[in-house]
């Protein structure tokens, strides 16, 4: 079933001696707001961890789509993944219509296009969520998303630690004279994120992204990264989902009003936090429990799933 309401959602995550989110243009530091020392965590690399979680869970239902397209029979491939070569996943929806793609060019009949970007919706969970745009050589068309995610922020500046390691092996004979290679590692010492997410019930009727989906989502923000394991990332975890539920689907309260009853700050006392403890994360001056749904009286409820 399509989603019929509106949500809005804070979530909050945290690293210890890890980089979260390394910068390749700064040689893999992590990345920071070079104004006020705040870490920042792409929505790229957020999407990137939710599309391994759904990639992992659904990957013994992996089966081919059948002949027509009429019929998904798989509706959690990724799209965007590792080597993928997306020209081939558009060739996919064309010939499940017995089409012939032109160079870069949409079918003329609407109808066709529709089934084309359609088909690719119904397979491929990151398009119905997140959107793609897929006008490339093979032109499937573009598509926007219902869910949308903010960059990540630390409550608190970052110290970015450089550590320096070295390496005994060598790569080949020639090398065996040579000293130990060295290296550099970056590492925050801690930090806590925060991030705010955005699902739109007309965009979900438009992409197909149903309460399964949604499901699948709420998840994959809480689990990604108990499988995002590696001596970069260091100790990375879901601290907090604070999902805002609208009664209806455009909504009945602006998002940056909900947002701002949720706070989270140092306890009295600490200067420099060092752990989740050091914080305390209140609504409305007030702790909530996990499942607790409280009706905020304008047609708005919250869930804690975290």
């Amino acid at each position: 079933m399509t989603i019929r309401n509106r949500y809005d959602f804070v979530l909050l995550f945290d690293v210890r001696d890890g980089n979260p989110n390394g910068d390749p243009d700064a040689g893999n530091l992590p990345r920071v707001d070079a104004e006020t020392g705040h870490g920042l965590v792409t929505d790229v690399a957020i999407k990137r961890k939710v599309r391994n979680f759904v990639a992992m869970k659904h990957a013994g239902d992996q089966q081919p789509e059948d002949g027509k397209g009429d019929l998904p029979a798989n509706r959690f491939e990724i799209y965007v993944r590792e080597k993928a070569v997306l020209n081939r996943q558009h060739q996919r929806a064309y010939a499940a219509y017995d089409l012939a793609p032109e160079a870069k060019k949409l079918p003329k009949d609407v109808q066709d296009a529709r089934r084309v970007r359609g088909w690719m919706c119904r397979n491929f969970y990151d398009i119905r969520a997140f959107g793609a745009v897929m006008s490339t050589e093979v032109n499937a068309g573009q598509v926007r998303g219902p869910v949308q995610l903010t960059f990540a922020r630390s409550l608190d500046p970052v110290v970015s630690s450089e550590h320096s390691i070295t390496r005994m092996a060598v790569t080949n004979e020639t090398d065996l004279e040579k000293e130990r290679t060295m290296g550099r590692k970056f590492t925050v010492p801690y930090g806590l994120y925060r991030t705010h997410g955005f699902i739109s019930a007309h965009l979900a009727g438009e992409t197909g992204f149903d309460e399964k989906d949604l499901d699948l989502l709420w998840e994959a923000l809480q689990n990604m990264f108990e499988h995002d394991r590696s001596a970069a990332r260091g100790e990375m975890a879901t601290r907090g989902l604070y999902v805002f539920k609208h009664e209806s689907e455009l909504g009945n309260a602006p998002a940056h009003a909900l947002f701002n009853r949720i706070q989270a700050k140092r306890k009295d006392g600490v200067d420099v936090p060092r752990s989740f403890e050091d914080y305390t994360v209140t609504f409305n001056g007030e702790p909530i429990a996990v499942g607790n749904e409280p009706a905020l009286g304008n047609g708005v409820t919250l869930i804690r799933m975290a």
